[in-house]
């Protein structure tokens, strides 16, 4: 199974991670904790985790097509829920 990674520097991780974990619930089986999360698509998986000043966040999807299926999509509703504070978002596989 194909990984991506990104760390994104971000005061405001544990706001995004509860924001984003909202969204997706209504649809999505969504785990959160204390500045962590797992989202479970239909493609793959979203773990984000929350510390000082960074969100960390793992991808684990099917195959390399959902893989960047998940990146986009994960990366536009991070783009969303920030609102206007803009976010260095670089995916490592």
């Amino acid at each position: 199974m194909p990984i991506s990674r990104a760390e994104i520097a971000t005061e405001s991780g544990a706001k995004l991670i509860n924001r984003l974990c909202k969204h997706w619930a209504h649809k999505l089986d969504v785990e959160q904790s204390d500045g962590q999360a797992r989202v479970a698509f239909e493609e793959g998986t979203c773990l984000m985790q929350a510390t000082n000043g960074q969100l960390t966040i793992a991808l684990e999807a099917l195959d390399d097509e959902s893989l960047d299926h998940l990146e986009s999509v994960v990366h536009s509703h991070l783009e969303r829920m920030a609102g206007k504070d803009e976010l260095d978002i670089v995916w490592e596989t």
